[in-house]
């Protein structure tokens, strides 16, 4: 069950650094949950971190994106894994390039 912001939020700034999943974003208008990287933070924390510091309570779980415990952890072992994968090393020039 990704999460959302509703149009209620007044742009507060303080769920961006709270989510540990880079989740969060500013949108056009107001903050956005990306819901391919949006866990409810399970695997980091017990409850949303977001839910948690939002003054207006403004993130309800998203209706189109219903997921079981089990498929949120999944979700963050596979974002942590993602995470951890080393980065494409640069081409290199030179005479050693094949």
């Amino acid at each position: 069950m990704a999460l959302m912001i509703t149009d209620e939020c007044i742009n507060c700034d303080v769920c961006e650094p709270e989510c540990p999943n880079q989740a969060i974003s500013m949108g056009e208008e107001y903050y956005v949950i990306d819901p391919h990287r949006c866990t409810e933070c399970v695997g980091h924390f017990d409850e949303p971190q977001c839910v948690q510091v939002c003054p207006v309570s403004c993130i309800p779980i998203h209706p189109a994106h219903r997921e079981t415990p089990e498929q949120l952890l999944e979700k963050y072992r596979q974002l942590q894994s993602a995470a951890a994968a080393p980065a494409a090393a640069p081409p290199q020039d030179g005479p050693s390039a094949a």
